[in-house]
């Protein structure tokens, strides 16, 4: 089969298109052909060596969505989805023609959703439902999200929305038209000089019961800050230092709760769960996959894995069977 490797880190030139054997389907294992796979900024960090777990000669890729070819006959033909924190790390990812998943993983992709935005949902949900459980996040409290504009934050608001908490948006810059915070920001603040301080006047004084930092470091400050009593702050994140500090004395005084939560914990099939329980919401409709930037073949993965790593606005999706 046709695969993307690399066998050494580095920019996205290490990244070479070549002829691997297929892998087969196994007790437990499930041969799948991948018709989408999305290319996340971790895909772009993993290449470049960020990733500690990695081994390699390495097939990247988290995100995808294909067709059951072998396994279980249940399951044969069947339209599947899935993402993990494993897959592209330490074990041969979706960016290739066919992929072996465990039989445990398979989940039935959404009908009103294509390949192609199947295999965009992954990564930022996962991370945005895994920290919304984090916090706890109920009816009628008050989310910020700090990075509003990005994938993470878009799902994250819309998964908040259908739960029926009120959103706050917070970024450095306005977020694109298509980003869905628009739609579900009670208010969106941009470029704060005093973060805490807005959040205090957009709350009636309150501050906020959750606060998803998805800046993480040169923010948190600001996030720790910006909560209520008890209030519960998340971090997946750590752009610009991976050192804090904060006053210890405010933060038990104000019984707050910090939480972290990393996707890459959660395997194929950890993740498999996740996705059961985003299902509904993209069934009915509340939830929608990130805008789609541009489709390509294997054969460009290189230039798309380039744009990515230059914050390409949407998503970039690989079609591996073009």
């Amino acid at each position: 089969m046709r695969a993307i490797q690399f066998e050494a880190f580095g920019d996205p030139s290490v990244l070479k298109l070549t002829e691997v054997a297929r892998p087969a389907a196994g007790r437990d294992m499930a041969l799948v052909r991948v018709m989408a796979a999305s290319i996340n900024p971790s895909d772009v960090k993993n290449v470049a060596g960020a990733m500690s777990q990695t081994t390699l000669p390495r097939i990247p890729g988290r995100d995808y969505a294909g067709v059951v070819e072998a396994g279980p006959s249940e399951w044969l033909d069947a339209a599947v989805w899935g993402t993990g924190g494993d897959v592209g790390f330490t074990r041969d990812g979706t960016h290739a023609e066919f992929l072996a998943v465990p039989v445990a993983s398979l989940r039935r992709k959404p009908d009103n959703l294509s390949f192609e935005q199947a295999a965009s949902v992954g990564v930022n949900y996962v991370a945005a439902w895994c920290g919304i459980e984090a916090a706890g996040l109920t009816a009628g409290e008050t989310m910020v999200l700090i990075g509003a504009g990005g994938g993470v934050g878009g799902a994250a608001a819309q998964i908040a929305r259908r739960r029926g908490a009120r959103v706050i948006g917070v970024d450095r810059h306005a977020p694109h038209p298509d980003a869905p915070i628009h739609d579900i920001a009670e208010k969106l603040i941009i470029g704060s000089n005093d973060l805490p301080a807005d959040i205090r006047r957009a709350t009636g004084g309150k501050g906020a019961d959750v606060v998803f930092d998805l800046v993480g470091g040169v923010m948190f400050r600001n996030a720790v800050n910006s909560l209520a009593l008890r209030g519960r702050l998340v971090e997946i994140s750590a752009t610009g230092q991976r050192e804090v500090s904060f006053d210890l004395a405010d933060f038990y005084h104000n019984e707050s709760r910090l939480f972290g939560v990393d996707t890459l914990k959660r395997d194929l099939a950890a993740s498999a769960d996740v996705l059961d329980a985003l299902t509904p919401g993209f069934v009915a409709g509340d939830y929608r996959a990130a805008p789609i930037a541009e489709t390509c073949g294997l054969s460009q993965a290189e230039e798309a894995y380039r744009k990515v790593a230059a914050g390409a606005a949407g998503r970039i999706v690989l079609q591996p069977q073009t």
